[in-house]
């Protein structure tokens, strides 16, 4: 609240400066005052310095934007076909982070039984990795024809996202070490390629909220069970934030979702070769953003969510 407020006041000021300026050019103009006219545009490029520097805080104006992130992907509803769609948002995300330099890490798939993943965690780092993937948790649902499907058939399916931020120990988040339950697995590769013969793979579960986490990319289980416990503290911190940010809409659909159909976010339309999301009301092209482009739904997203704030704060100015 206090950035948002922070923002107006800014533009007020800017609205003023500009105004004054504005008049005093057609007065410097009318007596060809260059001094005075080569100081006006001066100001102005510290105009456009102050509007460029706006432009960023309204794009992240979320105090975890800068940090790095976790997505977690979850099949919904769709039994082979949603798995196999799990896989295809998972390729997606990879994608997206390697356009833009993002390192990202694998630290959990879990395969399907047929074919694509029932669930999947992986770790980006990145500059303001989770101001630019926030957006992204929901129900994402896919509508094609199903290559599972011998008579062709059009099948609808449905998939979780859940984007939290990476938190380091400077953000106090107190986890009771009785409150965590730790079991231990033995991790194997896909196909069969590796197998451990040790119990190395690790499931946290925070007994009071139910978080649980699961790790199984080390073939260390201290290493996993260090890793579990970074995920479990950022998966809390995430869930404390949405409780206390309740009131707003948009971060409530930022909660994860359980894959039904009544929580989707965006459709992903093969016969149509377009997505929408329902959100904002978007639609696009939908290959570019399946390889990967997320550029303008993100932005859009952002744009959306910064205004609905923008609106609430000076409905509550006038309102006081």
């Amino acid at each position: 609240k206090k950035l948002l407020e922070g923002v107006v006041n800014t533009l007020t000021e800017l609205n003023q400066n500009i105004t004054s300026s504005m008049e005093l050019m057609e007065l410097a103009r009318a007596e060809n005052d260059q001094e005075t006219l080569l100081a006006l545009q001066a100001d102005s490029d510290s105009y456009e310095k102050i509007i460029a520097d706006l432009e960023f805080r309204r794009m992240f104006h979320n105090e975890m934007d800068p940090c790095n992130c976790f997505i977690d992907i979850q099949a919904g509803a769709g039994g082979t076909e949603a798995c196999d769609w799990a896989s295809m948002l998972f390729r997606q995300y990879l994608k997206y982070c390697e356009r833009k330099g993002y390192k990202t890490e694998i630290l959990e798939v879990s395969d399907g039984d047929v074919a694509g993943i029932k669930s999947a965690t992986i770790k980006i780092d990145g500059e303001y990795g989770y101001g630019h993937l926030r957006s992204e948790t929901g129900v994402h649902r896919l509508v094609r024809k199903s290559p599972f499907d011998s008579s062709g058939g059009r099948h609808t399916s449905f998939a979780s996202i859940y984007v939290y931020p990476e938190i380091d120990d400077s953000i106090e988040i107190d986890v009771n070490p009785a409150d965590i339950r730790t079991d231990t697995y033995r991790a194997s590769g896909a196909g069969g390629q590796h197998v451990n013969t040790t119990d190395s793979a690790v499931m946290m579960t925070h007994i009071p909220t139910g978080v649980t986490v699961y790790c199984a990319d080390e073939r260390s289980q201290i290493k996993n069970r260090a890793k579990a416990l970074t995920v479990m503290r950022s998966r809390l911190l995430k869930a404390k934030e949405d409780e206390e940010h309740a009131k707003y809409a948009a971060e409530r659909k930022g909660q994860i979702g359980t894959g039904d159909r009544s929580e989707r976010i965006r459709t992903y339309n093969y016969p149509q070769g377009r997505l929408t999301d329902h959100r904002i009301g978007l639609s696009l092209s939908l290959p570019s953003v399946i390889d990967g482009d997320l550029e303008d739904l993100i932005d859009g997203l952002q744009n959306f969510d910064y205004d609905a704030r923008i609106q609430n704060l000076l409905k509550a100015q006038l309102e006081v």
